[in-house]
């Protein structure tokens, strides 16, 4: 396959990086960054803790969040309803806003990388690397590399992409520094009949997870084989703490030990709101609801 050189673009100024202050100033000429979400210390409200034993520490009043994730440090990355990228500390306290210079839907983030959080915008087939302090690293531009449409993208740990080709359903690995596809896996015999819904897609220790909404979990070792499928339907989004996979199910995370196989349920606070997605961190959990995010002490 011919690869465009273009696919890959160094970014020094496309878009605007901000860190919350207490007092900022914006240049003539310059647009205005996004104001930071309101927290609130939850540990100065009365009754922080929640029946199940959930302590509440903050929230964060941010409407219709988006994809998040966290990273190796337990900063938490979010997308709002502009698709500005957000990030927090483990507590929820502001660190850095990252505002796209161009409207579009992010579909992913994943931050788990030592170095680079990505960024994956869907609707423009674009995948964006921002450094720790969010700034704009490399864009790739994914008509350059391939005729089909990506559904779903993720970051190795060597940097190198992974893309789930929906139109050929091939999982393919992208090769930055060669500019080449460097892994193709056909998916067409493992699907076989059923019509796939693919949502997510992560690497953890050494294994590639595919979350298929409609029949399971698919996964392949670091080199895109094959190797079981996780028999978990109905799922959009998963995430890993430890040896353990675990998912939202109704009002519980259900917690899948990778190994030995087990599992275990973890109640869940009761909220106001319907909770669209949990992230359990070493030391702080996040619950994602229409009107932002709670984030309570584990």
């Amino acid at each position: 396959m011919g690869l465009a050189a273009g696919a890959l673009l160094t970014l020094e100024a496309a878009a605007q990086t901000t860190v919350p202050s207490a007092a900022s100033v914006v240049p003539a000429g310059k647009p205005a960054a996004p104001a930071p979400a309101p927290v609130v210390n939850a540990a100065a409200q009365p009754n922080p803790v929640d029946a199940s034993g959930w302590t509440l520490v903050r929230t964060i009043a941010l409407p219709r969040p988006g994809p998040a994730s966290l990273d190796r440090r337990g900063n938490l990355y979010l997308a709002d309803a502009q698709n500005n990228v957000r990030q927090y500390g483990p507590d929820g306290q502001p660190l850095n806003t990252y505002s796209p210079p161009q409207p579009g839907h992010t579909a992913q983030l994943e931050a788990w990388n030592t170095a680079k959080v990505l960024v994956f915008y869907d609707d423009r087939q674009e995948i964006l690397l921002l450094d720790r302090f969010m700034a704009p690293l490399t864009q790739v531009r994914l008509p350059d590399l391939l005729d089909g449409m990506v559904r779903t993208a993720t970051l190795a740990p060597d940097d190198r992409l992974w893309l789930l080709d929906e139109s050929s359903l091939v999982l393919r690995q992208y090769d930055p520094t060669g500019q080449r596809i460097a892994l193709n896996t056909p998916l067409d015999i493992l699907i076989g009949r059923s019509k796939p819904d693919f949502r997510f897609m992560r690497q953890y220790q050494n294994n590639l997870y595919l979350v298929d909404r409609t029949s399971g979990i698919f996964v392949f070792d670091n080199l895109g084989n094959y190797r079981k499928k996780l028999p978990f339907p109905g799922l959009s989004a998963i995430g890993f703490r430890g040896d353990e996979l675990y998912y939202l199910a109704g009002n519980t995370v259900r917690l899948f030990h990778l190994y030995n196989l087990t599992e275990r349920t973890l109640p869940l606070p009761v909220t106001t709101t319907e909770i669209q997605q949990v992230l359990l961190g070493e030391q702080y959990a996040y619950i994602l609801t229409a009107a932002g995010v709670g984030v309570y002490k584990l």
